[in-house]
Parts: structure tokens; C-alpha cells; sequence
């Protein structure tokens, strides 16, 4: 199997694995992490450890899932992140969306957005998605902020069992031109 971890400059991201049921479980009945990733529910053990073969599952089919998020240099994981199928009402085949939680430890100091980004690179890239989504429920303020900072832009309302969201979304084009954008200033710098 080729080597899926993602790095950043502070992150590091290596793909679920069996042995990080419990500290995804831990991490996902946090009381700040599952008010908008669960809708406030305690998820049982047995449905973390069926995300995590689900994920299993996703990168042997499509090669792409979640990873865990850890600080560089330390064991412990810190959140997660990551790509899956959803079935979008609007489109006869399955999108795909980005999902993604930190500990609330580690909050407002743009890990999240940065864990997103590698996320999002690595979708477009090397899996070569036309269109990734992201969604939250409007009072999740600070998961726009990140979906803005990745260039997402509003593109739905959905309601999903009773609660509605709204989903952001960019395009492998848009994301290309983005990345040519931001690394423009560094090679003029390199340049002169």
C-alpha cells in the first residue's frame, strides 16, 4: 500500500487505522466536539469502530478517508480529518465532502484549516476530485471561517435528519488557480 500520511507544518496526518478506535471515540464524545459533529449525540464505540473500517473500506476502493491529526513529534491524536462519499439529493452519483474536528484544546490556532487544506490537496491532486463539499449547521461559525479560508463558497441549504446545514464547496480548477495564486508571491520573491 502506498504511504498516505500527509504532513504540514505543524501537523502530522496518517490514515485511520484499528488500533485508533478508542481515541477517535474519546475524541468524538468530547461534549464541544459532538455538539455539531454528532448533533450533541454519544455515538457507542461500535459506530466509531465502523468509521473507522468504513474509512478502511473508502481507501482500498477510492483512495481516499480519514486521517488522524496529531501535533508533529507527539503520539497523541489531536482531532481527525478527512474525504467521504454523501449522497447529494441534486446529483444522480455520490459526492464527496470533507469533514474535520480538533479537540477543543486546540482550537483558533488555524490547525484546523491547515489539516483541511492538506486534506483538500491531497483530493485534488492525487486523487483528482472535480468538486469537494463541506458542511456544517449554520451556528458552527467557526467551520465556515475554515471552508472560506480552503476558498470554499456557499453553494446549498440541505436538511439532513431534521437539522438543516449548510454546504460550501469548491472545484479542482478553483483549488489549482488558488494554489498558482498563493505560490505567485513566492517565486517573485524567489525571483528579485
Amino acid at each position: 500500500m502506498e504511504n498516505r500520511q500527509l504532513e504540514t507544518t505543524r501537523l502530522l496526518l496518517r490514515p485511520f487505522t484499528r488500533t485508533d478506535i478508542d481515541a477517535l471515540h474519546c475524541h468524538w464524545t468530547d461534549p464541544q466536539v459532538r455538539r455539531y459533529l454528532w448533533d450533541d449525540q454519544i455515538i457507542p464505540r461500535e459506530q466509531a469502530a465502523a468509521i473507522v473500517e468504513s474509512s478502511l473500506a473508502s481507501f482500498a476502493e477510492h483512495g481516499f478517508g480519514f486521517w488522524t491529526v496529531a501535533m508533529k513529534g507527539e503520539p497523541l491524536v489531536i482531532g481527525c480529518a478527512g474525504l467521504r462519499h454523501f449522497d447529494d439529493p441534486r446529483n444522480a452519483q455520490p459526492a464527496v465532502e470533507i469533514l474535520y474536528s480538533l479537540a477543543p484544546e486546540h482550537w483558533v490556532q488555524g490547525l484546523a484549516s491547515e489539516a483541511a487544506r492538506a486534506v483538500l490537496q491531497y483530493g485534488f491532486e492525487v486523487c483528482e476530485l472535480p468538486r469537494i463539499f463541506a458542511g456544517a449547521d449554520p451556528p458552527n461559525v467557526a467551520s465556515f471561517r475554515v471552508m472560506e479560508r480552503l476558498g470554499m463558497r456557499f453553494d446549498h441549504r440541505a436538511k439532513l435528519n431534521g437539522v438543516v446545514a449548510n454546504y460550501y464547496a469548491i472545484t479542482r480548477e478553483a483549488h489549482l488557480a488558488r494554489q498558482t495564486l498563493q505560490r505567485a508571491p513566492q517565486m517573485a520573491a524567489v525571483l528579485d
